[in-house]
This record gives C-alpha cells, sequence and structure tokens, in this order.
C-alpha cells in the first residue's frame, strides 16, 4: 500500500478522532508525515546486520585497520608530485593545504591575494595533470 492508500485508510479509520471545525487538511498532513516517518525507521531497523557470533566484537567494533604501506606510497607520491610544482605555486599550495587562510598566505608572502588564489588553482590544475599522465583517468 503507498502513503497515500495508507493516510486514507488511516483518516476513515480514524475519522472520529477529528474534530470538527479544524483544519482537515493539515489533520491529514499529520498523518501522512507521521506514516512516512514509522515506515522510514523501519526501513532503517530492518537493514540493520548485527553478528552475534562469538568473535562480534572483531565484526561490530568500529575499528577500522589501514593498509599503511599503500597509504604511505601514495603519499609519497603525492608528495614527489607537489615537489615538483615550480616555488611560485608549491609554496603557496603547501601553505593552504596546512591550512592556512588565504589571507594570512597573501600577507606572509607580500603578494595580491587574487594571485595567490590563481596560483593555488594552478598548483591544483598541474598536479591533477601530473595524476592523469601518470596513472590515467582514476575517477570511479
Amino acid at each position: 500500500m503507498d502513503l497515500y492508500q495508507e493516510t486514507a485508510f488511516r483518516a476513515w479509520k480514524n475519522k472520529d478522532k477529528f474534530k470538527a471545525g479544524t483544519n482537515f487538511r493539515a489533520w491529514l498532513m499529520t498523518i501522512m508525515k507521521n506514516i512516512f516517518i514509522n515506515n522510514y525507521r523501519k526501513k532503517v531497523k530492518r537493514n540493520r546486520f548485527i553478528d552475534n557470533t562469538d568473535d562480534q566484537y572483531y565484526i561490530n567494533s568500529a575499528v577500522k585497520v589501514e593498509n599503511r604501506v599503500e597509504s604511505n606510497m601514495m603519499m609519497d607520491e603525492l608528495s614527489s608530485l607537489v615537489n615538483s610544482l615550480e616555488d611560485n605555486l608549491k609554496i603557496p599550495f603547501v601553505m593552504h593545504y596546512l591550512g592556512h587562510k588565504y589571507q594570512e598566505i597573501s600577507e606572509s608572502l607580500k603578494i595580491p591575494l587574487g594571485t595567490i588564489k590563481s596560483r593555488i588553482h594552478l598548483a591544483r590544475k598541474e598536479l591533477k595533470k601530473s595524476i592523469q599522465e601518470r596513472y590515467g583517468d582514476i575517477r570511479a
């Protein structure tokens, strides 16, 4: 049964609970909203899987295991790509990567704000180009 039919059914079933002189449409919308929320909660609960085996700690725990070797290799490769950039692109890009705001970078390097934004954009563009040359199109 779809939401509209369920709403009509419940409204008809509970017609004695409707108070004359009140907003009928609002009453129906409240019924519909509650049906929707209840169905959503049931769906979420139904799709949840909990394993009750002896080793459940390992299966149900939120501990994430990472393969640090691959991560380190990737970071080394990215670092080498960043280091291959020209200094006028690399320095603002690295500062931005480290969390500095555009304005801070501009004041620190004594370069106009627009130039800093442009150089960071160009650095990203160069890195993207280098990654695509090395690995091809890696979009999933």
